[in-house]
């Protein structure tokens, strides 16, 4: 199980954690509000607000499992 799912293209066998462009997004709008000559002091603390699950079938079948259709249904990505 990985945070990224950068590490399940490359062969891992799940993922779930945030989304890592809508994280750089997020990133972006503090430093424009920054740039805009907001104060650090006054910004919200941002939150991540998209979750990404990520499953290797590939994966799942060399390690012998089986993956339930409906956890294959829930992810966001399935990796043939």
């Amino acid at each position: 199980m990985y945070i990224l799912r950068d590490y399940v293209a490359a062969g891992g066998l799940m993922s779930y954690g945030t989304s890592v462009t809508e994280a750089n997004r997020q990133a972006g709008t503090y430093v424009g509000r920054i740039l805009k000559g907001e104060k650090l002091g006054d910004l919200p603390v941002m939150l991540p607000t998209k979750f990404e699950f990520a499953i290797n079938v590939k994966t799942a079948k060399a390690l012998g499992l089986t993956m339930p259709p409906a956890l294959l249904a829930r992810a966001d990505e399935v990796i043939e």
